[in-house]
């Protein structure tokens, strides 16, 4: 889509005097329209270049062009920086990988009580269940927002699975229990941080702030339960940061500002463009 606004203003020519036909009422220039007012400070608002549009439809087949369009975009320039910063962190951690886990090992009942839920949490089904339930909840009841999010939350999903799964069987990393040797990175960390990263683009930080708290509680939860290594979950959470901007990035809309010369003065041209 592509659409141009002029903005034409002259340089250096002072306002015309009015002329007054005789018998007629005089003209009076129109006042010049106000822009709206800013956002006040602090505000949760989100950035209208930031918040992804809702698109004119979330059926099916816009799942279906979303998806298509995410693993078209996933080889952007910010992905390739945040992989590269997953990858350094988890090289960092790699280090201390093995005497991380068991400082986070307890053996009293309440601590192992309280991380006991993060495994379902994490779970890519419970993910997807969730997705699912927020998505039919907009469609059911016309909430184009709310559909969209889900939708969203769903292609987050879908793109972290497909990037989670090849990186275990390349790596072959064997898990801190023994148990397999599909360690790096863990699933459940890039998961839940895909889904507070699309809700963060979709609500704001600030309401978004529990979703990262959840997110963080089961990535630690991993180490608890020495199902993976520090490096693991870092690594996990930049996969799901990037599936998350990923499906919520592209598709918004870019401004360009061109001068252009006019009789009398300049204009600029504003192209807007989706991509």
């Amino acid at each position: 889509m592509l659409f141009t606004l002029f903005l034409a203003f002259g340089l250096g020519i002072g306002p015309e005097p009015v002329q007054q036909v005789e018998g007629n009422p005089p003209v009076v220039a129109a006042e010049p329209a106000q822009a709206p007012a800013p956002a006040p400070a602090g505000s949760n608002a989100p950035a209208e270049a930031k918040e992804p549009p809702t698109p004119p439809h979330t059926g099916l087949r816009a799942l279906g062009r979303g998806l298509i369009g995410d693993f078209k975009h996933l080889p952007a320039k910010e992905n390739m920086y945040l992989a590269l910063i997953g990858g350094g962190l988890a090289a960092g951690a790699h280090k201390v990988d093995q005497g991380f886990n068991v400082r986070l090992r307890s053996h009293y009942d309440a601590v192992n009580m309280a991380f006991a839920p993060a495994k379902y949490l994490g779970n890519t089904p419970e993910q997807i269940a969730l997705s699912l339930g927020t998505y039919a909840y907009g469609r059911v009841f016309d909430h184009d927002k709310v559909s969209h999010l889900g939708m969203d939350l769903l292609r987050a999903q879908i793109i972290t699975t497909a990037l989670v799964h090849p990186i275990k069987y390349a790596t072959h990393r064997e898990r801190p229990d023994g148990s397999n040797a599909q360690s790096f990175p863990s699933g459940h960390a890039a998961v839940t941080f895909a889904g507070a990263t699309v809700l963060e683009r979709h609500v704001g930080w600030r309401n978004s702030l529990l979703a990262y708290a959840v997110a963080t509680y089961v990535a630690a939860s991993r180490l608890h339960d020495n199902r993976h290594y520090l490096s693991d979950v870092a690594f996990g959470a930049a996969v799901g940061t990037i599936a998350g901007r990923t499906v919520t990035q592209h598709g918004r809309d870019n401004w360009s500002f061109i001068p252009v010369d006019v009789p009398g003065g300049v204009a600029v041209l504003a192209v807007r463009t989706g991509f």
